[in-house]
């Protein structure tokens, strides 16, 4: 398991709509960032780059995925000082492979939400 529920069970305070709230946000909203996110890379788009890696962040946060968020952050201080797109481009792997890791995990952990 590459996520913690920690921060989110601290927020909820034992409220469990809260929980599987934050985690249908995120099974909804992250995969389609990530699909975004590739396809700004392909188009070498520093500013949407930016965007989507600074909206990724903290979801990634709340549910304790470290790599991910640091990932995350290499790619929106690259893409805003606008470093060259390999560099960039050579981080989105492994956070691609984190996010559908946790993806995979969530589904099966709180199937059906």
């Amino acid at each position: 398991m590459i996520y913690s529920l920690d921060k989110i069970n601290e927020m909820a305070d034992g409220d469990e709509d809260f929980i599987n709230s934050v985690i249908s946000v995120f099974l909804e909203e992250v995969p389609q960032d990530l699909e975004d996110l590739e396809i700004a890379l392909d188009q070498k788009n520093h500013r949407k780059v930016y965007e989507l890696a600074h909206k990724i962040k903290p979801n990634v946060d709340l549910l304790g995925m470290e790599q991910a968020r640091a990932s995350a952050l290499q790619m929106e201080t690259l893409a805003k000082n606008e470093a060259d797109f390999a560099e960039i481009a050579a981080i989105f792997p492994g956070l691609k492979k984190d996010i559908q890791q946790v993806v995979a995990e969530l589904k099966t952990d709180f199937d059906p939400l």
